[in-house]
């Protein structure tokens, strides 16, 4: 019953978490319409997603948030050491194509975007087969190196909170 009422209990959360941001309010009212607005939304997608990818919630999410938190501060350092220090030309940029073994649409998107809230790399392009995600590095001196570093630290992770 409950999973008729809610297909989508994240997406429901979420949609009141922002609501309530967005209107920057703790009034009763606002909750209520948010509440309503997080409920129905869910209920008429939910068609649209068919197959929707199982999340195990628990300890390998909260690490997960925890490690992208921690990256995207040190890399922010490292960014910013890298403007100010190194000159333009000695900059090594490079184009990674790396290789996925994700396989629902839902955890390539929590990757790409896990790398493009890193500085220093943004995600640009997926395959059209999903098999492959292009990523642009501002500086690498390694892209083999570089490539398993982020399927070893982002998309392993990833394959456990997407099993």
């Amino acid at each position: 019953m409950i999973h008729r009422l809610l297909p989508h209990p994240g997406l429901t959360a979420m949609l009141l978490v922002m609501w309530m941001i967005v209107f920057n309010s703790l009034n009763l009212g606002v909750a209520i319409l948010g509440l309503v607005f997080a409920v129905l939304v869910p209920l008429f997608s939910a068609p649209f997603w068919p197959e929707r990818a199982k999340l195990r919630l628990g300890l390998p999410l909260v690490g997960y948030v925890f490690l992208v938190l921690y990256d995207i501060v040190a890399a922010n350092f490292h960014v910013a050491r890298l403007i100010l220090f190194k000159r333009n030309k000695d900059l090594r940029p490079a184009w990674l194509s790396i290789p996925l073994e994700l396989q629902s649409a839902e955890a390539i998107t929590v990757l790409a975007g896990t790398i493009s809230l890193t500085p220093g790399t943004v995600s640009v392009d997926i395959s059209t087969d999903a098999r492959h995600l292009l990523v642009h590095a501002l500086h690498t001196d390694d892209p083999d190196g570089e490539i398993a570093q982020i399927k070893q630290r982002y998309e392993r992770r990833l394959m456990e909170i997407f099993a």
